[in-house]
């Protein structure tokens, strides 16, 4: 009997099991989880709010503006290489890379051959061109008295004018070398051909010119106009256009504006960085010098609306720009916008590319309401 009951007892537990093993998974499953959503971030409440002003953020016409760097070069066309007529060598350097010098100033005297050969030529130009006079002399008189023909006296004529011209061009050929055809002297001084700054120097002492060589011994550069050359962007390039007047300011200077006009847009792109050089030419004050970063502003032809608010209504942090507007129940809200130009008229006010629109009203001084908020 107790068999009995101990194997009626196993089986039904055995049952259970089975039984178990089929119930439904879902029925077992834990309850879902009951989210709350957490607090607003940008969302702050203040017990008194009156105490921090607002303004509204107002719409204004405004033409658009891009900023390119660039850098001082001087005009090519007021570029003026100073050429050697007399090869030699240097015996003295009267001026240095960087002088300002004028028309006529002295810069470089050379010890040339060139100097004796060209009074070879004229020595011998004044001996032919005395005997071709004197054989002219001789046929005129033969001619008077019938002892030549006509033809005879023209070759003397045109042999002694020949003679002339040659002696002429011998003479002028030594006075351009720097000589006095009756006391040549073998040295050739090299003088400026006009006034200005010499930008480029090739040539130091004991070296040897070449006559009309290239380089040339100087180069002087007349800065009195100067080239802006600034490197714009392929996507910019809608914004510029020839004959536009640009704002130039030299890092140097960020207080003395210039202006300038466009000359040339470059037709090439530069395939590595997508830029190509814009050239403004600008009258230089005297302060600007070769070489100077400058900042060059164009200003759009187009008007655009933007948004302005008071400078102060924008708080810089870690690279963004934020703005407070009121929101119920005695709240305000950090709005993210991005911030323009303050402007150059009244620095009290700033321009919002975009996150505010016009009409909306925003805390007057962000900074002490994000210090308040702070504590």
């Amino acid at each position: 009997m107790g068999i009995f009951l101990c194997v009626l007892g196993l089986s039904a537990l055995l049952g259970l099991v089975g039984c178990s093993a089929h119930a439904d998974p879902a029925a077992e499953a834990p309850p879902p989880a009951n989210i709350v959503p957490g607090a607003d971030p940008s969302l702050f409440t203040v017990d008194h709010p009156e105490q921090f002003p607002l303004a509204a953020a107002v719409e204004r016409p405004s033409t658009s503006e891009l900023v390119v760097t660039g850098t001082v070069t001087p005009d090519v066309a007021r570029n003026v290489p100073v050429v050697s007529l007399a090869s030699g060598r240097v015996v003295a350097i009267h001026a240095r890379l960087g002088d300002t010098v004028q028309k006529g100033q002295l810069l470089l005297t050379i010890r040339s051959d060139d100097v004796a050969g060209g009074f070879d030529a004229y020595r011998k130009a004044v001996a032919d061109e005395l005997l071709a006079r004197k054989q002219l002399n001789r046929a005129v008189d033969l001619y008077a008295h019938g002892g030549i023909a006509q033809q005879d006296l023209e070759v003397a004529q045109d042999t002694a004018d020949d003679a002339k011209v040659t002696l002429e061009t011998a003479t002028e050929h030594l006075r351009l070398l720097g000589n006095d055809p009756d006391k040549p002297m073998g040295m050739v001084d090299i003088v400026a051909p006009t006034t200005g700054v010499i930008t480029d120097q090739e040539v130091t002492n004991a070296a040897t010119v070449q006559a009309y060589s290239s380089p040339s011994p100087f180069t002087i550069s007349d800065i009195s106009s100067v080239w802006i050359v600034c490197d714009v962007y392929e996507n910019d390039l809608p914004t510029v256009r020839l004959g536009d007047t640009a704002e130039i300011t030299l890092n140097a200077y960020p207080g003395r504006p210039f202006k300038g006009n466009v000359s040339n847009i470059g037709a090439v792109l530069d395939p590595s960085i997508r830029t190509t050089k814009v050239r403004i030419e600008v009258q230089n004050p005297g302060m600007m010098r070769l070489g100077m970063f400058a900042r060059a502003t164009f200003r759009g032809q187009a008007t655009e609306m933007h948004t302005i608010v008071p400078a102060s209504a924008v708080l810089r942090m870690h690279d963004r720009d934020f703005v407070f507007v009121p929101s119920p129940d005695k709240k305000f809200r950090r709005v993210e916008v991005v911030s323009g130009d303050v402007l150059t008229e009244n620095t009290n006010l700033q321009e919002i590319k975009s996150g505010l629109k016009p009409g909306q009203q925003v805390v007057t001084n962000a900074l002490v309401l994000d210090h308040v908020l702070a504590q």
